[in-house]
This record gives structure tokens, C-alpha cells and sequence, in this order.
């Protein structure tokens, strides 16, 4: 089975509202073996709603549709779909009692406005969508051998339906042909270097096994994606390939699963029991961020300093008043005395610590902006790292970080060699 994902609203083009629904419907249909051929938004306007869904059918065997169902003139989804659709809209009961009980519960005794009742209309073509979490009810249509979905556009809402009437009814229509996907997760080598180094291995690739690049900061994911009639079958072959791969960037690898660098360093750090802790001066906490933001990570992090002042430095963590005045508090001194202090203090194995001038002034000669020193601290040796982004501040910061995980990363690495 093949899908298309439609996002109608103004405000997802005017980047007012980020598309966060197809993402999540693009994963959970991946999830059922559902094919996605392609996403678009489109604002909410007649004859685009008109031609897009036209296209959609000839290219797809399921559309879904998210947004236009409001109750405002400037929603005209359900007028347009009914004309493509050849059909009227009707008032639902149920779904109406359902809308006038939310607002008597939540109106503060205010009547329900008039154009409230308008959500209450359906195609009179569709098997409705019951919404118990919101006003706006989804309806499924069949026509001429595909399948609409057209759902409300609110995140929470969508889910709901998703889960509790789409996917109930798709599982009837379970796609002949399966989907398996595959990753290797590495960090330090660029794209390119990546592709020569596995060029032979993707060469062996069947016709029905494509091998995708994903590459951001400081890493690069890769998705091997297979499509067959025998799920077992086209896993164990992608699965090979995957470990061929994986064992040739032996010395990037992070994970064979679909992971980002944090939650393998949480998974990790769990699995053996050591704790992190960081001290940051131009990162501003966004490292300590990076890792506390995965669940779980209460298990390995001990605490994170931002010590941006050089007073902080010394009180704090033990920087010596020496050691800046003579190297600065962007230099590789600063930066050993920083990780290991930070990991004095709160008894981690691990430590990252981080200075740099992050821009857009503060720069000179010697220490341009974009200059920055990581230092990551481990159970035998302390590395450390002088880096040369010179991009602007934000991405500065972002880079810092990525190198700041992949250092640690690599110390982990050898550490578990040497032990």
C-alpha cells in the first residue's frame, strides 16, 4: 500500500506552525509497512485542495489529509472535499451532541457560537471519525478503489484519531509488501570519506535494498531500506549488509539501531554504570542540556556547571588564577583544569568541559571567533581538542557540542579497550 501525506493551513507555510503531524504519521505508517510516497502542505485555499487531492489518488493508494476542519470561514476543506468528492454535507447528531457537551462543559455558561455547529457537518459519503478528545470528527472515505482520511490538524487530537480509527481500520488492508529498515549511527567522519570507505558494500546492494545518507552535525546516520513479500527474509539480508557496514566504520560506530549520539551515550553509561558530568563556559548549559533531555538520564548525570565567568572557574571548579592569567579562559589548560575539576567534585568517571569564543565579537588574532578548546576527562587520561568553526554563534555552539559528544564518545571507546 502506497500513501500521501496532505497538511492544509496557511500558517504551516508562513512557518508560524511547524508540520510535526506528517512526521509522526509518516513513522507510525513506516511502523505498519505502509509505503509513503510523498508529503506536501498546501494552504487552505479551493482549487489547490482540489488538484492536490486529484494528484494524490493517482499516485497513492491511502491519502491523509490533516487540517482545514475548523469551524472559521477561512477553513474551506470540507466544502471542497464534498465537491471532489461529488457529495453534500450532512449534520451528524452524534457528533454535534458531542461538541455542544464540550462546551457546556468548558463555556463558562456561555451559549455555543454558531459556526461551532458547522463542525458537527460531515460528507455524507464518509464513515465518521469519532473525536472523543476534541470537536473536530475525522471521516474516512472509499473511492473509486482509494482511501481518504481527512483528520483536524491539532497534534494531540490527530494522534488520538490515528491510533483509536485509522489505524484499526487499516490493519484490514495490511500491505502485501513489507518494509524493513536498518541503521548504523556514526560520528567523526564526514559524509563523503563515508561513502569511500563503504563504495564496495554499496555497490553489492540488490535493487530492493537502498542505502540513504543522513548526515547533520557531526555525524552521519545511514538507513538501509529494504522492500519485499517475505518480511523475515528481506531483514535478515538488510541486516547483513547493516553489519558489514557497521563493522568497516568500526572505528565511527555509535549504534546499529535508529539512535541519536545522547541516547547511546545514556544507554551506555547505564548499561556499565558510569556517571557525566560537564562544566561549560561558551556551550551555556545546551550540552548538559543535549544529554538531560534524553529519558533515562538521571542514571548517569551527575551535574552540569555552567561557569561562563572566570570567577566561577576558579571558585567553582578549581581553575587556577595562574592558569588563566598566563593561557586565557579559551585554552587547553583552562580546559583540562575545568573537566577534571568538575569530576573531582562530583565523583563521575566521565567529564566534558568546554571555552570558546562563540561569537559574534570577542575574537582576536590569536583566538579568532570560533576558536574553541573541549577537554573530556575519562577513567585514565584527559584528551583534549582545539576547534576552528568560525560560522556564526548559534551554529558555533551547536558544532561545540557535537565534538564535545563524539570526543567522549571515542574516550569511551578506547577506555573499554584498555579496561
Amino acid at each position: 500500500m502506497k500513501a500521501e501525506i496532505i497538511t492544509i493551513g496557511d500558517e504551516i507555510l508562513l512557518g508560524q506552525v511547524v508540520d510535526t503531524n506528517s512526521a509522526w504519521i509518516g513513522q507510525l505508517l513506516d511502523s505498519l509497512h505502509i509505503s509513503i510516497q510523498q508529503i506536501v502542505s498546501i494552504p487552505d485555499h479551493k482549487d489547490l485542495i482540489y488538484h492536490t487531492l486529484s494528484e494524490a489518488s493517482r499516485r497513492s493508494d491511502l491519502i491523509i489529509v490533516t487540517g482545514g476542519l475548523g469551524p472559521t470561514k477561512d477553513d474551506v476543506t470540507k466544502e471542497t472535499i464534498a465537491s471532489f468528492f461529488n457529495t453534500t454535507l450532512v449534520k451528524d447528531e452524534k457528533v454535534l451532541e458531542h461538541v455542544k457537551s464540550i462546551f457546556e462543559k468548558f463555556g463558562n455558561g456561555r451559549a455555543m457560537p454558531l459556526m461551532n455547529y458547522g463542525q458537527a457537518d460531515v460528507l455524507a459519503c464518509s464513515e465518521v471519525l469519532f473525536n472523543d478528545v476534541g470537536t473536530a470528527p475525522g471521516m474516512w472515505v472509499e473511492h473509486e478503489g482509494k482511501f481518504f482520511v481527512f483528520l483536524p490538524g491539532v497534534p494531540f487530537e490527530m494522534k488520538f484519531l490515528m491510533e483509536n480509527r485509522v489505524v484499526p481500520k487499516l490493519a484490514t488492508y495490511r500491505a502485501k509488501e513489507a518494509i524493513y529498515h536498518a541503521h548504523v549511527i556514526t560520528m567523526g567522519i564526514g559524509e563523503s570519506f563515508l561513502a569511500e570507505k563503504i563504495a564496495d558494500i554499496e555497490d553489492e546492494l540488490p535493487s530492493h535494498i537502498r542505502l540513504a545518507y543522513l548526515p547533520k552535525l557531526g555525524g552521519v546516520r545511514l538507513r538501509l531500506s529494504a522492500v519485499g513479500t517475505d518480511f523475515e527474509s528481506i531483514k535478515k539480508e538488510t541486516e547483513q549488509f547493516a553489519e558489514r557496514i557497521g563493522k568497516r566504520l568500526s572505528d565511527h560506530l555509535v549504534a546499529r539501531k535508529d539512535v541519536t549520539i545522547e541516547e547511546a551515550i545514556v544507554e551506555e553509561f547505564t548499561r556499565t554504570g558510569l556517571r557525566l558530568a560537564v562544566a561549560e563556559s561558551c556551550t551555556g548549559g545546551l550540552l548538559a542540556g543535549s544529554i538531560t533531555s534524553i529519558p533515562g538520564a538521571s542514571a548517569i548525570f551527575d551535574c552540569g556547571i555552567v561557569a561562563y565567568h572566570n570567577r566561577i572557574k576558579e571558585q567553582v571548579l578549581g581553575v587556577q588564577e595562574e592558569v588563566l592569567r598566563d593561557y586565557g579562559a579559551v585554552s587547553e589548560q583552562t580546559v583540562i583544569q575545568m573537566a577534571e575539576g568538575v569530576k573531582k567534585m562530583s565523583g563521575a568517571q566521565y567529564s566534558i568541559a568546554t571555552s570558546g569564543i562563540a561569537g559574534p565579537g570577542g575574537g582576536t588574532v590569536e583566538k579568532p571567533v570560533g576558536t574553541v578548546w573541549i577537554a573530556v576527562s575519562g577513567r585514565f587520561k584527559t584528551i583534549t581538542q582545539v576547534f576552528q568553526f568560525r560560522n556564526d554563534r548559534q551554529i558555533n555552539i551547536e558544532r561545540s557540542i557535537a565534538q564535545a559528544l563524539n570526543m567522549l564518545w571515542k574516550l569511551y571507546r578506547q577506555d573499554s579497550v584498555e579496561s
